[in-house]
């Protein structure tokens, strides 16, 4: 497990790096993602019509607008998990306003850089960036109102530390709304198997019914998803993990590969 954070850290603090080398054009400027096989804007939606949108921090690297389900408040304190350059964080301040604070919490230094460099350029004060591991998060029990995470938890290896971790530090009454990437059927083991693949969201996706199954023995209620997006692989991705009795037309038909939106509620 931590041989994955290593390598999940490095590879996006590289992305990091490589898109304030290039201007904050997206991804790495596109398709292949600083070197990457994967082409991670598969998973992204636009953010340009959100309230708070601010394109340096946008590197195209979530799977969904959280924002638009979490039911954000006037003077809510917000924790968004996976920051990066500050995407969600500059949306949902937004939403809070003035009164209301954002805090993200992010594995890669590089990173945090970038998002209080953007914070910095825009003059916001009530919004702050945390270095820190999402299953021992660096914060006190019930600080946060809400939790924000964009196809960030499939890439935590023990995704019930990393839920556990989020009941804790929500307050009674609290909820969480997060994008995430999950997998219905069966993925190629190949794929599974691959390091690259689990950084780009894919190898690091749960069964949906698993995922589901971890926040709710997590002690989350009123759990919802609120939106699904099916994602087809590309095929000349696929093409690279197949069996002899395997075809890429075959293993997206039969295994779907989905973005969804869920939250889950902290009545205790």
């Amino acid at each position: 497990m931590e041989n994955i954070k290593k390598i999940v850290q490095e590879k996006y603090s590289r992305i990091a790096v490589e898109a304030d080398n290039q201007g904050d054009t997206g991804c790495c400027g596109g398709s292949s993602c600083c070197g990457s096989s994967m082409d991670y804007t598969v998973f992204s939606e636009s953010y340009e019509t959100q309230e708070g949108y601010h394109a340096d921090a946008d590197l195209g690297l979530g799977c969904g607008i959280p924002t638009e389900f979490a039911g954000l408040k006037t003077g809510d304190h917000v924790l968004d998990l996976g920051s990066g350059a500050g995407n969600d964080c500059f949306v949902a301040r937004a939403l809070v306003e003035e009164s209301g604070r954002v805090t993200g919490l992010d594995f890669s230094e590089d990173m945090i850089a970038k998002a209080r460099k953007n914070t910095a350029a825009l003059r916001f004060t009530n919004i702050d960036f945390v270095q820190g591991d999402i299953e021992e998060m660096p914060f006190p029990d019930s600080r946060f109102d809400v939790i924000l995470s964009n196809c960030v938890l499939n890439l935590v290896p023990d995704k019930t530390k990393a839920f556990a971790e989020m009941l804790r530090v929500l307050k009674p009454g609290g909820h969480f709304c997060v994008s995430d990437v999950v997998v219905k059927g069966e993925l190629p083991e190949m794929i599974k198997n691959d390091a690259e693949m689990y950084a780009g969201c894919v190898a690091g996706a749960m069964k949906m019914e698993e995922y589901l199954k971890t926040i709710d023995e997590a002690g989350f209620q009123h759990i919802a998803i609120h939106k699904e997006k099916k994602i087809e692989i590309p095929e000349s991705i696929l093409e690279n993990y197949l069996a002899e009795d395997e075809t890429a037309a075959g293993i997206n038909e039969t295994a779907g590969l989905y973005s969804i939106t869920v939250s889950g509620f902290k009545l205790k």
